[in-house]
């Protein structure tokens, strides 16, 4: 299964990552289809070239027509940030029509202060750090979309039980 074997990659590979996005919200026990993996990782390059590797083992490739090499260069991440508001860098895998790795470049919450806080969720016998509710939720307000709005009032209420 994709899921579970990118989760497992990205532990060989050592990537410092959380799951963000619809896929955390199901964890954290919210009813949500989704089809894409939402991440976020530790900008820094060692850990950006971890990711390139275990995404090569994926067989993943961007969205975007740049080299995927284009993820080791923090100056250009910066700056098509900046420049042309790019948010996440996207990979696609080549066997699921419709699947994409969203990788969130500069969340609106420190990295290191999310994964202090991270939960670790084991799905098929694979550990998947998932970043907090509350944490979720500060991003999912940051974004601001209709479907974060109602992923937030879901949220909100499993932090009640």
């Amino acid at each position: 299964m994709f899921y579970v074997d990118l989760f497992s990659t990205l532990a060989c590979h050592k990537v410092d990552y959380l799951l963000i996005g619809g896929l955390a919200v199901s964890l954290h026990g919210v009813e949500r289809a989704t089809m894409d993996v939402d991440i976020t990782v530790a900008m820094n390059p060692d850990n950006l070239a971890a990711l390139i590797e275990a995404a090569k083992e994926l067989k993943l490739t961007p969205v975007l027509p740049v080299p995927l090499d284009s993820l080791r260069d923090l100056d250009l991440l910066s700056q098509w940030h900046k420049e042309r508001n790019l948010e996440a860098f996207a990979l696609r895998t080549p066997d699921l029509a419709g699947v994409t790795v969203e990788v969130l470049l500069f969340p609106p919450v420190e990295f290191a202060g999310m994964a202090s806080r991270a939960e670790v969720l084991k799905v098929a016998h694979t550990d998947i750090q998932v970043v907090s509710i509350d944490d979720l939720i500060a991003l999912k307000k940051a974004a601001g979309r209709p479907i974060d709005l109602i992923d937030i009032e879901h949220l909100q209420r499993v932090k009640m039980q």
